[in-house]
């Protein structure tokens, strides 16, 4: 990673101070103040609007900072480690808005929309319903053609940051023709027709309780012919190709807010109790943490794969922004029930030291679901599995090497060239080709057995795959859309994940972090990916997750991050 891009994340993470520190205005009691009330953090959002944060979302070419994905992934992090509301509600929604526009626009509209965020000024998205979707209700817009451009009507009642924004983007319908039923309009609200747009009333969520869940109802406003992004009817492609940029960034969000789950956990466990004890002398607290801390690994495992693909694999990173999006946030969620155990009552703590935990376990869920949640993240991978399995599982070469290299520099990004659907699979290759590597190293004691016996594991489980998908033609849609090859899909997304894990760990060995280095977290996380799979396994490997768990407390009295990066926190 550039030193000017370290050096942003690392004086945002300074700006925002202490998460425990009781008068920091961007501390932890000023944040659960603001989401017990409903409101968005002042001192916070002051915050980003002296680090220009929405220039983060703007590509270099239309003025902002936007030049790396995995850069922008890590830029959320220090915002999204304090309050999901803040990162969603300030800025990463005008970005979901904005992407359309940035991969389909025009350059008058790409300028529009960048002139807007680089001016401190909010961009919300209007999402057509599609089955599925995570709407309350089922409601959208449509546009008619009128000599003037077209004329817009309908409401929605939720749409994030709708009163506070000054752009929309609105998925209207516009036709019934199969696939080509929408567009999308870019809108500059404050040009248009005056009476025609109205706020509806706001949401109250369980979740992210300071983001502005609010309406828009629109009436008989005619909007010009230049409103219109890209063709009329592609809407629905917009849309997916939309997905391929934003899906690479859940990883990032959902591990942030799990990252500060964990040190609360971590805190409660080992604070001492008057007879000396504490709760880490408790096995099953320490597996919670070992368990915890691995799922974090591995969710920016798939992160770094999913963003960094976007800039050297856009023929084939489809497959992983969808797996990662999907895989990341279950894997999180199953810790976050996992370390709510170890809290006991003190998960429901609305003050005091360990209330964090609770608002990132109900912010979570919001998080990771987006437009279109687990399912169509799953619908999005199955069309390419069984072409996969006749064609490129077990033939294909690795992925390079850089996509695993965390620090190092990318090409520059394209968003016109990432492909809806995958030609290739060269991340189940690495699986393959790191698995050949282990058992024929010359020195077995560096890797050691239990990570080449992994290895292998992972690697028969896609060779079942690769059987059970070529079983299925690729134009059977009910079989696809059977439980089964849904069940065969969530496997396939774990062992993406393995895959993630061991390319990343493996262009880690010659590097200066001696813990990434180190095969043992690397086997702990290949075992328990293993256990969810239900695949054979040895021997438990304890001395491994051991080592995982002293990192676990080092970062903790460190004050260092939960994630590949280890970074500095405040």
């Amino acid at each position: 990673m550039s030193a000017p891009a370290q050096d942003r994340i690392d004086r945002l993470e300074a700006a925002f101070g202490p998460l425990d520190d009781p008068g920091n205005p961007c501390g932890q009691d000023a944040l659960l103040a603001a989401d017990s009330a409903g409101r968005a953090p002042a001192a916070a959002e002051a915050v980003l609007d002296s680090f220009a944060f929405d220039a983060e979302f703007v590509p270099e070419r239309h003025g902002g900072r936007l030049a790396r994905m995995d850069v922008l992934g890590r830029v959320l992090r220090p915002v999204f480690r304090r309050d999901a509301s803040l990162g969603f509600g300030y800025g990463l929604n005008c970005f979901f808005a904005a992407v359309p526009v940035w991969t389909g626009g025009t350059d008058e509209q790409c300028a529009l929309a960048a002139r807007l965020l680089l001016g401190g000024r909010r961009i919300a998205v209007a999402r057509h319903e599609v089955a599925h979707g995570n709407a309350f209700v089922r409601e959208e817009f449509a546009a008619e053609p009128v000599a003037e451009g077209y004329r817009l009507h309908g409401s929605k009642s939720v749409i994030a940051n709708a009163a506070r924004s000054a752009g929309l983007v609105v998925f209207a319908r516009t036709g019934e023709t199969r696939g080509r039923t929408h567009s999308v309009l870019l809108l500059d609200r404050d040009r248009l027709p005056a009476g025609r747009v109205r706020n509806l009333g706001r949401r109250a969520t369980n979740g992210m309780r300071s983001t502005d869940f609010s309406g828009l109802s629109i009436t008989d406003c005619t909007v010009p012919h230049e409103a219109l992004v890209g063709s009329l009817g592609d809407g629905y492609e917009l849309s997916l190709r939309s997905s391929l940029v934003i899906r690479g960034l859940i990883p990032s969000i959902v591990l942030s807010g799990a990252d500060t789950a964990l040190r609360t956990v971590a805190q409660f466990a080992t604070r001492r109790r008057a007879d000396g004890r504490s709760s880490l002398d408790v096995r099953h607290v320490r597996d919670v943490l070992t368990g915890a801390f691995l799922d974090l690994l591995l969710g920016d495992c798939l992160a770094a794969v999913a963003t960094r693909a976007l800039h050297l694999l856009p023929r084939q990173m489809s497959a992983y922004a969808a797996a990662a999006a999907y895989q990341a946030p279950k894997l999180l969620a199953e810790s976050m029930d996992e370390m709510s155990a170890v809290l006991g009552k003190a998960t429901f703590a609305e003050a005091g030291a360990y209330a964090m935990f609770q608002k990132q376990l109900r912010d979570l869920p919001v998080t990771s679901l987006g437009h279109a949640g687990s399912a169509g993240r799953q619908v999005s991978l199955l069309p390419q599995l069984p072409y996969f399995a006749r064609n490129a599982w077990f033939a294909d070469p690795e992925a390079p090497a850089a996509l695993f290299r965390v620090h190092d520099g990318l090409p520059p990004l394209d968003l016109s060239q990432p492909a809806l659907l995958g030609d290739g699979d060269p991340l189940a290759a690495t699986l393959v080709a790191c698995t050949d590597r282990l058992e024929g190293a010359a020195d077995a004691s560096r890797d050691g057995g239990t990570l080449r016996f992994l290895a292998r594991a992972f690697t028969s489980e896609l060779a079942d795959l690769r059987k059970a998908f070529t079983d299925i033609a690729p134009d059977d849609r009910k079989a696809l859309a059977s439980p089964h090859a849904f069940g065969l899909a969530d496997r396939y997304s774990l062992v993406l994940t393995a895959a993630a894990c061991l390319g990343v760990w493996h262009e880690q060995r010659a590097g200066t972090d001696a813990f990434l280095a180190d095969p043992a977290w690397a086997t702990a996380a290949l075992y328990r990916l293993g256990r969810r799979l239900g695949l054979p396994l040895p021997d438990r490997p304890a001395a491994d997750e051991e080592r995982v768990l002293a990192e676990v407390l080092a970062r903790l009295h460190g004050r260092r991050s939960y994630d590949l990066y280890g970074s500095a926190l405040a």
